[in-house]
């Protein structure tokens, strides 16, 4: 069983005001896909590179299995890394670069052909183990870098933004086999990328991380329905959710032309006379009585699109999805009412805070 432990787990860099990691505690089951998530400067791959041993652990422990390797080094800790650059050798070929690891901890020959293979085989690489780096397309080289990892059968994945250097065809493409590939293989993963999308598709679990503190982890879809605060509302989703400060009005709150319905345990714990009303973009349609406002952007998918205009008043633009056959024209004035009350989130304006259910 490899479980991965945070508890408390700190990071400070000299001359900083705060910490890159602040008192982490985290638990990652044995087998699971975990992706930390967050924007740039929040420590997600800080938190990875402490687990790795590439960053000193300040306060507090991490565990890998029943083992501390606080202050172990890295080649102590049974784990592989991949990395965002690939980091591969471009004299040795596909099978050297990865056995390259096996051959320097001192492993058979015959043993490192057999998990170079089975990896090969794995990753779809067979084909490809005599060649060289420079003759292999973006995906196929990041392919190689995880069959490097395979092949030393680590106790933990360690994965830092490995699909950032590819472009966006090839990204969906090759998170989906990342995705299988550690489901057939089993290992303990830690995923680290600043990509929602990529974190929504493909972990069993999500941790977002805002200013080096956890701010909630969950699954995806958990992420999604129930975020615990604003910032978390406001990052996971594409496009983000509405967040709008809406006065409270007999019944509920003013949304245009229209009064939305708020639970009592809402209105009871709201501080003010206004909520933070959160509004996916799939729960708002063009047409009816709402929020009239006037249309800026409509981003055309296909079968979708996405609507995006300025009301009165309301500083932050609002978006909407709608059949994408028949969208409204740039500079249009429309109105976008909620098609479902129940789906409204609600959170404190002060703290920010989810209220309710």
């Amino acid at each position: 069983m490899t479980a991965v432990v945070f508890e408390k787990a700190t990071r400070r860099f000299p001359g900083q005001d705060r910490p890159a990691v602040d008192a982490l505690d985290l638990h990652i089951d044995d087998g699971e896909f975990l992706v930390l998530v967050g924007p740039s400067g929040c420590g997600k791959s800080t938190t990875l590179r402490m687990l790795a041993g590439l960053e000193d652990v300040d306060d507090g422990r991490i565990l890998i299995g029943d083992r501390d390797v606080t202050r172990r080094p890295p080649k102590e800790r049974d784990i592989a890394m991949v990395f965002q650059n690939y980091a591969l050798y471009p004299h040795m070929t596909v099978a050297e670069n990865m056995g390259f690891a096996l051959r320097i901890a001192g492993t058979r020959k015959a043993e490192i052909r057999r998990r170079v293979a089975e990896a090969a085989e794995i990753l779809g690489l067979t084909d490809y183990l005599d060649r060289k780096p420079k003759a292999l397309s973006g995906g196929q080289r990041q392919r190689v870098a995880m069959g490097r990892a395979i092949v030393r059968s680590p106790q933990v994945f360690l994965m830092d933004e490995p699909l950032s250097n590819l472009d966006a065809k090839l990204r969906v493409q090759t998170r989906t086999q990342i995705a299988a590939l550690q489901r057939r293989l089993g290992t303990t993963t830690v995923y680290v990328t600043h990509d929602q999308v990529e974190a929504m598709t493909m972990g069993d679990r999500v941790a977002v991380l805002k200013d080096g503190v956890l701010q909630q982890v969950a699954s995806p879809r958990e992420l999604y329905d129930r975020p615990v605060n604003l910032f978390v509302a406001g990052f996971m989703g594409s496009p983000a959710m509405n967040l709008l400060d809406l006065p409270l009005v007999d019944g509920g709150v003013r949304f245009g032309s229209t009064v939305l319905p708020v639970p009592r345990e809402v209105r009871d714990a709201a501080p003010g006379p206004t909520v933070v009303v959160g509004l996916r973009p799939e729960n708002l349609a063009v047409g009816g009585e709402g929020m009239a406002v006037r249309v800026d952007v409509v981003e055309e998918l296909g079968s979708d699109a996405f609507v995006y205009g300025r009301a009165d008043g309301i500083d932050e633009p609002l978006v909407a999805r709608d059949d994408g056959r028949r969208p409204p024209a740039k500079g249009a004035r429309v109105r976008l009412r909620v098609l479902d009350a129940d789906a409204v989130h609600h959170f404190d304006p002060v703290s920010g805070r989810r209220l309710g259910r």
